[in-house]
């Protein structure tokens, strides 16, 4: 069996930490003389240029690559913004569109009933084209934005530069208020009747209302 060598703590070794080698002030000048020598060596300061080249590179490889990926990720940001609002501004003028059909769908219907009226062999129902006529034409005064607690009411806050029809709204209105107040002994003809929802489609035509 070899004998076991063991470091005599009293006499350590000349590269030990526990002798005199690296506590002297001159070794340590020393030292760090040959590493300022090493580092100002031209080769030394070549190889670190070149090091610093390449970390300069990396990292404006890196920087060059974070802006390009934020420019795509902004310019998609941005595409799908626009297409989000080209979307919303489709859907709204469809349904813009479905509610205007619908309401003209609505209005004809009504006319489809003033017509009805007008054309019955029943006297009573001519009277009832002019009333629904009427009520219509009420109806477009609030579209139009006129405001009143009557139809009377509208009709003298309309502009007759704006509105052209007003002679003949005040009109047919005139004899509709005969109509509801004289009742059954106000005499209409079908022919005077005819004359008067001939006025009232005048009028929605030239707002488009039928």
């Amino acid at each position: 069996m070899y004998p076991l060598n063991l470091p005599d703590l009293n006499n350590p070794p000349p590269e030990s930490i526990l002798g005199t080698k690296y506590l002297n002030a001159d070794y340590l000048f020393d030292q760090l003389l040959k590493f300022f020598t090493f580092i100002s060596h031209k080769e030394t300061l070549t190889n670190l240029n070149n090091l610093l080249i390449l970390l300069t590179l990396f990292f404006l490889t890196i920087i060059f690559y974070c802006a390009v990926r934020l420019f795509e990720i902004r310019r998609k940001e941005h595409h799908h913004l626009e297409q989000e609002i080209r979307e919303y501004a489709h859907r709204q003028a469809e349904r813009e569109k479905k509610e205007q059909a619908e309401r003209m769908v609505s209005e004809n219907e009504r006319w489809r009933k003033v017509l009805d009226y007008l054309f019955s062999a029943n006297g009573a129902d001519w009277k009832l084209a002019v009333i629904e006529a009427d009520a219509m034409l009420e109806a477009l005064l609030d579209q139009l934005g006129f405001k009143g607690e009557t139809f009377s009411d509208k009709l003298k806050t309309a502009d007759p530069e704006k509105f052209h029809s007003l002679p003949a709204a005040w009109e047919v209105h005139a004899i509709r208020n005969r109509i509801a107040h004289e009742g059954s002994e106000f005499s209409l003809s079908q022919h005077e009747a005819k004359r008067v929802v001939a006025l009232y489609e005048s009028i929605f035509r030239q707002y488009g209302y039928i």
